[in-house]
């Protein structure tokens, strides 16, 4: 059976060249999270040798980079979390709304995030309130 595909197999035959197209408007961060993923359990990051006393097969395993934003290191952590809030959820429909920005507008935010997401969350609240008040929507 052959492995399957992951982000970091991405990252690392596409990440270069992503990179580089979109030299100078990529925020430190997200090229740290990048690199990390792309050398999580390579040998990049150096590893250990497991070996067995009785019949003497041997293996490498590589380091993780332990990156928050790694679904290699935090696939499994993901999942326990998502399993919690699903049990935190009522047994009612629910819908999924999303309140974006306009391109100039999400430029600006990138540099301002704490400001700008205020603002958008207050307007997305309020947007909320007033229609869910409304008698011929929700009422």
């Amino acid at each position: 059976m052959s492995a399957s595909l992951e982000l970091g197999d991405i990252f690392r035959a596409a990440g270069p060249a992503w990179r580089s197209a979109h030299a100078g408007r990529l925020p430190l961060q997200q090229l740290k999270v990048m690199s990390a993923i792309e050398h999580c359990r390579t040998a990049a990051l150096g590893g250990h040798v497991a070996a067995c006393g009785d019949c003497g097969h041997w293996r490498i395993a590589y380091n993780s980079c332990r990156n928050r934003h790694c679904p290699r290191c935090q696939g499994n952590a993901a999942r326990t979390w998502l399993a919690e809030r699903e049990a935190d959820l009522l047994p009612v429909g629910y819908f999924h709304v999303v309140f974006t920005l306009p391109a100039r507008i999400a430029d600006i935010a990138l540099q301002n995030k704490a400001v700008l997401y205020a603002l958008l969350f207050q307007a997305a609240s309020e947007t909320m309130m007033t229609i869910a008040a409304d008698p011929r929507h929700l009422g």
